[in-house]
């Protein structure tokens, strides 16, 4: 057994330096987890408050709907309200997130057995388990969508299962509604391209064998950001985690299951799932947009409790994008894909991915920023190798310039409906699944997938808009009136999309200092009979090459 030494944050800590980053809302009135709480944290999100001005937020003084108090602090938005939340938890600035997750997948770090942990300060089970108060009933679980959930609802969970072949251990994050103090019913994904928890599931109903299960509240940052992430089947995500950190991650055994758990968690939930049963669980509202409505999923008999002496719970800001959950999952999606299209396939005009975040939730809408000029070949290539990558993902993808903000839906309906022919520039590929969204989106089993060309196919005219220099000595003038307060949506400015000549730049900086009369002038020398109009001076005049 190794000790239990480390140098990466566990969640308190992490949370401390969100406070020293001027990252964390502090709240002390007493606020009420079912009615108050996300509603409380949603309007971050819905306020039309910029991303680099959302916080996490910091719950002390928590009431349910009956008026009972909790003495367990809960955290919502702790681990990514924001890129800025997320690269604390990373270590690293924004712009080295993606390279830190390429190294960690690269050169994974295997985890350390430790036999004293601090998620074993406070062990329950048996009578603690049991009766209104007791076992679950003791946590601050919020209500994730007052009006339409029906319990209150695990969300910032990593949930650990065992492969009953293999022995190999997976971690996934699902939610889990509280049904009793010690019951609570699991949620893992069945679609393609889901759950790995799931066809673990699958083998132990095959063997007629119960399953164990631990659901995992509020682990290292490294450790938690596995959860939401999706690496490859059989990939062990506590070695990733370790290679994030750069050292072994601290784990230790369960106290009631067959099963290794993070050893600086602050609460883990230990149980059993018996596949031959299921239990109805929702309706719940869910990170594609809309509420999941009543089904049957895996019930769990809780056979302990363990957690910290003095706790935090976390809990996702999830359903409608943006949101914590989307973030949390953004951030590390977008360098996987990059690395797919440009290491997987070869393809080297791949600049960058973005994921469409608000309302479509990631899934449904993919952008790629691609060279200006790269082959055809190769556009279609990136478009179809994108389509493919996930097949839960990427319903339509779209490929633009890199002068397109891929965040911006205005500029990419612009690129769509000035650099794309439907003719030529669009193709729909059949027999997609459905994905991750509501059941009955349309009748059938089955989706299909649009790919748009929406890059130049030839120079164009430059953007009408006035040049840089003049929209940033207006925006000082705007400033310095005191006007209301400015948040530039790109693009911004005018500039030249490759049809333009160095001649008319010398006209318009004659027209901007207030000269034109001698634009005037030159154009009048310039005067030809017998032209039908509309025709190009380019194609009259020498010169223009």
């Amino acid at each position: 057994m190794g000790s239990g030494t480390r140098g990466y944050r566990d969640l308190q800590e992490h949370l401390d330096a969100l406070a020293e980053a001027g990252l964390l809302h502090r709240i002390g009135e007493a606020i009420d987890k079912d009615a108050e709480m996300h509603p409380l944290v949603r309007w971050q999100f819905r306020g039309g408050i910029a991303e680099a001005d959302r916080k996490a937020f910091l719950f002390t003084d928590i009431t349910d709907g009956k008026g009972r108090k909790y003495d367990i602090p809960v955290a919502v938005g702790g681990l990514a309200a924001s890129e800025a939340v997320y690269s604390i938890g990373m270590g690293v600035a924004v712009e080295d997130i993606a390279a830190k997750w390429e190294r960690a997948i690269a050169a994974p770090v295997s985890p350390k057995e430790i036999d004293n942990a601090p998620c074993h300060e406070v062990v329950l089970t048996g009578a603690d388990l049991q009766g209104e108060g007791g076992g679950l009933d003791a946590l601050p679980i919020p209500v994730s969508t007052p009006g339409f959930d029906a319990t209150p609802t695990l969300t910032a969970t990593n949930v650990i299962t065992r492969d009953p072949d293999t022995g190999g251990q997976n971690m996934g994050t699902y939610r889990a509604g509280l049904k009793a103090p010690d019951r609570l019913v699991v949620r893992m994904a069945t679609r393609t391209g889901g759950a790995e928890g799931y066809l673990h599931w699958q083998k132990y109903k095959a063997r007629g064998a119960e399953m164990p299960c631990a659901i995992v509240l509020g682990c290292p940052p490294y450790v938690a950001f596995m959860g939401p992430q999706k690496l490859p089947l059989g990939l062990d995500e506590m070695e990733v985690a370790g290679g994030l950190a750069g050292e072994p991650i601290n784990m230790v055994k369960a106290k009631t299951i067959d099963l290794m758990v993070p050893a600086e968690a602050e609460v883990v939930i230990e149980g059993i799932i018996d596949p031959m049963v299921l239990e109805p669980e929702g309706p719940f509202g869910e990170s594609h947009g809309h509420i999941a409505l009543e089904e049957f999923n895996m019930p769990m008999r809780v056979t302990a409790i363990t957690r910290k002496a003095k706790p935090v719970i976390p809990s996702y800001i999830s359903q409608v994008t943006p949101s914590e959950s989307s973030v949390i999952k953004r951030v590390a999606y977008e360098p996987l894909f990059v690395t797919h299209l440009r290491d997987g396939l070869g393809i080297r005009g791949v600049k960058g991915v973005s994921l469409h975040e608000p309302l479509t939730s990631l899934l449904r809408v993919t952008i790629l920023t691609v060279e200006t000029g790269m082959p055809k070949s190769e556009i279609w290539r990136a478009l179809n190798g994108a389509s493919a990558f996930k097949s839960d993902m990427s319903k339509i993808v779209i490929a633009v310039d890199d002068d397109i903000a891929p965040t911006n839906s205005d500029a990419l309906l612009w690129a769509i409906s000035y650099r794309s022919n439907p003719v030529d520039d669009m193709n729909i590929l059949a027999h997609r699944g459905l994905g991750h969204g509501p059941k009955r989106e349309h009748g059938t089993d089955e989706d299909g997938t649009l790919l748009i060309d929406a890059t130049m196919k030839s120079p164009m005219p430059p953007l009408a808009l006035p040049g840089k220099e003049y929209m940033e000595h207006a925006k000082d003038v705007w400033e310095r009136l005191q006007l209301p307060p400015l948040r530039p949506e790109e693009p911004w400015h005018g500039y030249s999309l490759g049809d333009w000549h160095d001649r008319w730049d010398a006209d318009a900086a004659r027209a901007a200092k207030g000269e034109y009369l001698k634009n005037g002038a030159e154009t009048l020398k310039r005067q030809q009979p017998d032209l039908v109009p509309e025709t190009s001076v380019r194609d009259v005049e020498d010169g223009w090459d």
